[in-house]
């Protein structure tokens, strides 16, 4: 019963956007008909006279050129290409068992079976429509795809491909994930109806139009008649915007009522592991990957540190203990014949969409294996962060001390941070104060009788540490306009990119927004710490699957760094991290190795 309700909502909603798709032709068609009784009456001697003929001679021209701008505005809608979400196919060659399983699904809840399979580095999963004939040419008329044998019964038009995300494959196990799966496979029952299909493409071609219009670099001529197919799809677009959301509304409930025939229970401890595996992938992404990222390496297996991060968070928080008991049954990645090879497309994507990296691997943008990246990607960063700090001193003018006992070193030290940083150097040793007598700064130190904070060496902290931040930001900024100068020669001279979609404006999916100029000084001056560590202690680098770069002290991750390095920041306050350094044995005062 809330099949068939859910069903005949969604058909009446597209019923009524194909009825503004009618009524828009028939606004389209009107001066034409008007148009052409007036010619039929003046030719038959019925519509004479000096008004008639004046208006034959306004609404015929009214009438073509109302035609034209029709003919040419449908014609958009029909040829722009829809919005296509960026995957990793997956042939039935490569997934026999995943197909299989998707076959026998769609047997079960008795729908049509999705025309093809394709991952995206995402933690959710969905149909899409890829008929438009600008989305590739159509499979061969031999090949049997995931329809089987029932396609001969089916109509002409191919079912809409299922995208899995592929954090699920990896961390899912077969049942889990064929349990995920049930309402979204169920979706191609509605979505077979002739009337939902085509108010489905009409909506997407508007959609297309919209962004066709939107295009920039145009003439001026060919700019104002965009302009025109843009309003009239926008026009359009918010009238049928309700009927379509509530249509797909529709659909999503005959969906999900379908699928409770299957896997229902299952389905709801399924998912649990959804929601453990999107934090696990975001997770990830942001705090081991994107580092890598900016290195110009990209993890090949991110998939596979989906599953070492989530096994990580089993072991460290209670709300997901037995978790990892799951790891005994079969994952979902079974079911691909080459997992590694899906799981190094899906990273190459993800850098794609959430980096803006480019399309093919290359000298700047090299896979890094997880074994390989404590050196690779943990090394290089923090060395690479301490030289273009310590660059930006010497910009700055900023030179050693030279009240040292020992020798000044000939190569970068910690002290040199430690020091400019500090708040006692910025306004040198204050004048003793009587025994019996405050400091004369004792009051505004800790805000005085009225609560009031008037804090000198802050403010001169604060001046001293933002311009060093300031002049980080600038540098940085520096590097990746030159780099990015240096990107478009490197594309054009490899072959074209045919995506089938937009990939003018990657990332398309930014991560993080971009660092604040205290976050960058607070990394460098982190990475300069890491550096004399290595260098002088004999700390390594190090992997943490849910912290990214992590500095092994002893063998132990140094977990109390970063408050230390932001009271030095913040408050121009060395003496936490010196205590830290003298207790982990760490060296200021001596040179560090930098790229």
């Amino acid at each position: 019963m809330g099949v068939e309700a859910g069903a005949q909502a969604a058909r009446s909603r597209a019923l009524a956007v194909l009825r503004i798709r009618s009524r828009a032709l028939a606004v389209a068609l009107l001066p034409a008909a008007v148009a052409v009784i007036l010619l039929a009456g003046g030719s038959t001697d019925h519509l004479v006279g000096p008004f008639w003929h004046a208006a034959r001679w306004v609404l015929t021209p009214l009438a073509v050129l109302v035609l034209l701008a029709a003919g040419a505005i449908a014609l958009v809608v029909a040829r722009a290409r829809p919005a296509v979400s960026p995957t990793v196919p997956i042939a039935e060659e490569a997934a026999p068992d995943l197909y299989r399983m998707v076959r026998d699904l769609a047997d079960r809840l008795d729908v049509p079976a999705p025309s093809a399979i394709a991952l995206t580095p995402d933690c959710d999963s969905w149909l899409e429509d890829r008929t438009h004939p600008a989305h590739g040419p159509p499979p061969p008329e031999h090949r049997d795809e995931i329809a089987g044998a029932r396609a001969g019964h089916r109509r002409a038009t191919a079912a809409p491909v299922l995208v899995i995300g592929s954090p699920f494959l990896w961390w899912m196990r077969v049942g889990e994930l064929r349990a995920v799966l049930a309402p979204v496979v169920a979706g191609t029952g509605p979505s077979a109806h002739p009337d939902i299909a085509a108010a489905r493409r009409f909506v997407r071609g508007l959609d297309a139009a919209v962004a066709v219009a939107s295009t920039p670099g145009r003439c001026p001529l060919t700019r104002a008649v965009c302009a025109g197919v843009g309003w009239v799809a926008r026009l359009l677009l918010r009238s049928c915007r309700e009927h379509a959301g509530l249509m797909e509304r529709g659909v999503a409930a005959a969906a999900a009522e379908r699928a409770q025939a299957v896997d229902y229970g299952l389905r709801i401890v399924a998912q649990e592991q959804v929601g453990l595996a999107y934090a696990g992938w975001d997770r990830l992404l942001t705090r081991v990957a994107l580092p890598a990222w900016r290195m110009g390496r990209w993890p090949s297996r991110l998939d596979a540190g989906v599953v070492a991060a989530l096994t990580e968070l089993s072991r460290r928080d209670r709300l997901a203990e037995g978790f990892a008991s799951r790891l005994g049954e079969r994952p979902a990645c079974d079911l691909l014949e080459e997992p590694g090879t899906v799981d190094e497309a899906a990273s190459l994507l993800a850098a794609r969409l959430f980096h803006g990296g480019p399309a093919e691997p290359g000298r700047d943008w090299s896979p890094v294996d997880w074994d390989e990246y404590p050196e690779e990607v943990v090394d290089r960063k923090w060395r690479t962060d301490a030289a273009r700090l310590h660059r930006v001193l010497d910009t700055l003018g900023v030179s050693r001390p030279a009240d040292r006992t020992t020798p000044t070193p000939d190569g970068p030290t910690l002290s040199r941070i430690l020091d400019h940083l500090s708040a006692a150097d910025m306004t040198g040793l204050a004048p003793a104060a009587p025994e019996n007598e405050p400091a004369p700064d004792s009051e505004s130190r800790t805000g005085g009788a009225d609560g009031n904070t008037i804090d000198a060496e802050g403010e001169a902290e604060n001046e001293r540490a933002a311009t060093l931040a300031a002049a980080l930001t600038t540098e940085l900024a520096r590097e990746e306009r030159e780099e990015a100068a240096a990107t478009p020669t490197e594309r054009t001279a490899a072959a074209p990119d045919p995506t089938p979609w937009d990939d003018t404006t990657l990332p398309l999916f930014p991560l993080q927004p971009p660092r604040t100029a205290r976050e960058l000084l607070t990394d460098h001056v982190t990475a300069m710490v890491c550096c004399a560590a290595m260098d002088t202690a004999g700390a390594t680098p190090g992997l943490d699957w849910l912290d990214g770069p992590s500095l092994l002290v002893n063998g132990e991750r140094a977990a109390d760094l970063t408050p230390r390095i932001l009271s030095l920041v913040e408050d121009g306050d060395p003496a936490p991290l010196r205590t830290w350094l003298r207790k982990s044995g760490i060296r200021p005062e001596k040179p560090v190795r930098l790229v």
